[in-house]
């Protein structure tokens, strides 16, 4: 059975725009996903990248046409300059942690409505109320957004090291079992045809 490590940001709008396509290749497959939200700025820093918010308005320019073209694709409502971005995503990233640790619910739909909230909702998901309502929607018991916050940035922590060493360097990133790995939601194609064996 394959299995994929998913390492993604609750920040991240290319995350966002992944939707749960994931979840329909590793259905489509029979893999397996863990889930590794991590802090991408501090990602960034440690894989040679630079934030958003201190690229040069030629990047910062070409992300905003890419954003809005990506968005167009996929037909998801997108709001390019989102009310609360940047904002703590670490709240949310712990629990989804959580919830991937007690189970009962559905993982995809989760960072679904997380990064939902940042980037189409006008929600701020450094707020406990804004992680119980995903929490709520995606099946689990709303009361994770206060239990296992130790473990939650134990996790978070050893996420960014994982990720660090085995290669990733953005978000969302794919990483299967046989080590390939696929950058970005744009290359979640790519992650099923590898998986189907034609790539």
């Amino acid at each position: 059975m394959p299995h994929i490590d998913y390492f993604f940001a609750t920040l991240s709008p290319y995350t966002y725009l992944a939707g749960t396509r994931l979840e329909e290749i590793a259905a489509k497959h029979g893999a397996t996903i863990t889930y590794k939200p991590l802090d991408i700025i501090a990602l960034f820093a440690r894989t040679g990248g630079t934030p958003p918010l201190e690229r040069h308005p030629s990047r910062q320019e070409y992300r905003a046409q890419e954003l809005r073209r990506q968005a167009a694709k996929t037909g998801l409502p997108f709001n390019l300059r989102p009310m609360f971005w940047p904002t703590n995503g670490a709240p949310a990233a712990y629990a989804i942690i959580a919830a991937q640790a007690e189970g009962g619910g559905d993982l995809g739909k989760l960072v679904h409505a997380v990064t939902a909230s940042v980037w189409s909702r006008e929600k701020n998901i450094a707020e406990d109320d804004v992680v119980r309502e995903c929490l709520k929607e995606a099946g689990f018991d709303p009361a994770l957004a206060d239990k296992g916050l130790m473990l939650g940035a134990e996790t978070y922590a050893a996420n960014l090291e994982e990720a660090v060493s085995r290669g990733a360097f953005g978000a969302p990133f794919y990483i299967t079992d046989t080590d390939e790995r696929f950058w970005g939601q744009d290359r979640l194609n790519d992650l099923d045809a590898y998986l189907s064996g034609t790539l």
